[in-house]
């Protein structure tokens, strides 16, 4: 039964350097109609609860678990969990339908399962408890709760608005709604095994931005971004740590997961951070004067964040670097999950890397991967037909991904940027990601709006919208 919805899952428009790969919403509209042609669909629910109380939840159908259907019902609600783990969030997992498919999911997410990563990172580190799966009736299953909040769009008194990349850190100064002064200072965070380098770069930033500050005027309020998971500005998981938690056995040291509670009580002024993906998202927003947006930067990694048709931010992951879109058997793995098919292997500066063997091109080996990526940027500038291929490939994927992430997220906007949508590539990957739209979803085609940043919007958006996010008391 796989190898059947596999095959009618093919797409109709080809990735040229990419022929097998599956895109997951085919494959799950694929797996739902042979479910709907059988006429014995039964009813399924997957509830994600976190800590908070929140519940986000998807209603489906499945095959009677049995025979040769069991082999596809398990690969669709597996990939179905793994998707709603990373974009939602959630430490205890409700199946409703079904024992024997919960018991199985339940083995693959354990600690010693295919999915271990999952069960580390979201559960242990991110909500300081294992993976719970619980069984129950479809009926049963909890209902949807979800938490939002209105965050941000905060814009008096003097604010200080603060980036952390992978590459630099940035800083504005926010005076009533005017920005005075941004600057972006370069840094290598990621493979740093001293706590310190990245405290003294925290506060060396946030130090040359208050000396900013108009004669006069007292420092009012501080906002952050910075890639990874953050709760109640506590680092629960981050990427610009992973040499400091190498250095520590594979945990971050109290210092760490404190560091912005501390930063609060030194600056004495409300502060608050939270992922970069929300924060581009609601700067996307506000410069629109929209919501409904969706914002994914392909850079680094891929990052995302949303912002609701209300205007709110949720308490939702949005990790979606870690969520399969490629159905494929054996497809392209993820060097820190080790799992296949997941975003971050097609939309940032692995994913060009990934495809430059396939398009022919010569790069040195070892040649890091933002190295590689200015090699094929600068090839695509001078018409390089194997430059153009990488990008188109891109674009083709990156089309059945936003009909896959609307089955999830309401995306009246989406609002994308990052290096890799940098120069001529980046239009072609968005315009051939637009017609994908139009060829194979065109009520999609219509709704969403494609949006990138205007210069101003690059050079003080970020900062703005995150000076922005904290209330004044």
């Amino acid at each position: 039964m796989i190898n059947k919805i596999t095959a009618k899952a093919k797409p109709a428009v080809t990735p040229v350097l990419d022929e097998a790969y599956v895109p997951a919403v085919l494959w799950n509209k694929a797996y739902r109609e042979e479910v709907a042609a059988t006429g014995k669909g039964e009813k399924l629910v997957i509830a994600m609860k976190r800590n908070n109380g929140a519940i986000s939840r998807f209603d489906t159908e499945v095959f009677p678990h049995e025979g040769e259907y069991k082999a596809a019902n398990i690969k669709y609600v597996e990939r179905l969990v793994k998707f709603m783990l990373w974009a939602y969030g959630g430490q205890q997992i409700t199946i409703g339908g079904n024992k024997e498919i919960c018991d199985t999911v339940a083995e693959i997410y354990s600690a010693t399962g295919k999915q271990a990563f999952d069960n580390d990172i979201i559960g242990a580190k991110i909500y300081e408890k294992e993976l719970e799966f619980i069984s129950t009736s479809a009926e049963e299953a909890p209902a949807k709760s979800e938490l939002t909040v209105h965050l941000g769009r905060n814009l008096d008194g003097a604010r200080i608005g603060f980036d952390l990349g992978g590459s630099d850190r940035k800083a504005g100064v926010v005076v009533d709604g005017e920005v005075i002064f941004t600057e972006e200072i370069e840094w290598d965070p990621y493979f740093q095994g001293d706590e310190e380098y990245h405290l003294k770069g925290i506060v060396d930033t946030l130090d040359r931005a208050i000396a900013k500050l108009p004669e006069g005027r007292k420092l009012d309020a501080i906002g952050g971004s910075a890639a990874g998971v953050y709760v109640d500005n506590k680092v629960r998981v981050a990427s610009l740590y992973r040499g400091v938690s190498k250095a520590n056995g594979g945990e971050l040291p109290q210092t760490v997961v404190n560091v912005f509670e501390m930063l609060k009580e030194k600056y004495g002024v409300p502060f608050i951070v939270v992922n970069d993906g929300e924060v581009t998202a609601l700067a996307g927003s506000m410069s629109i004067n929209d919501n409904s947006v969706l914002g994914l930067s392909l850079g680094t990694s891929f990052a995302a964040g949303y912002v609701t048709p209300e205007g709110t931010i949720t308490d939702w992951l949005n990790e979606l670097a870690f969520v399969p879109i490629d159905y494929r058997e054996n497809g392209p793995v993820d060097e820190w999950s080790q799992d296949e098919g997941c975003g971050v292997q097609y939309f940032s500066q692995q994913g060009v890397a990934r495809l430059i063997p396939s398009a022919g091109i010569e790069v040195p080996e070892g040649m890091p991967f933002p190295e590689q990526l200015i090699e094929v940027q600068k090839l695509m500038a001078d018409g390089d037909e194997r430059a153009a291929k990488i990008y188109e490939t891109l674009g083709v994927c990156f089309g059945y991904t936003i009909a896959q992430f609307s089955e999830f997220y309401d995306i009246r906007n989406l609002l994308i940027l990052g290096r890799v949508t940098s120069g001529k590539g980046g239009n072609m990957i968005l315009d051939v990601a637009e017609e994908v739209l139009k060829k194979e979803f065109p009520t999609l085609a219509e709704q969403i709006t494609f949006r990138t940043p205007d210069e101003k919007n690059k050079r003080h958006g970020q900062a703005v919208a995150a000076a922005s996010l904290p209330e004044l008391a």
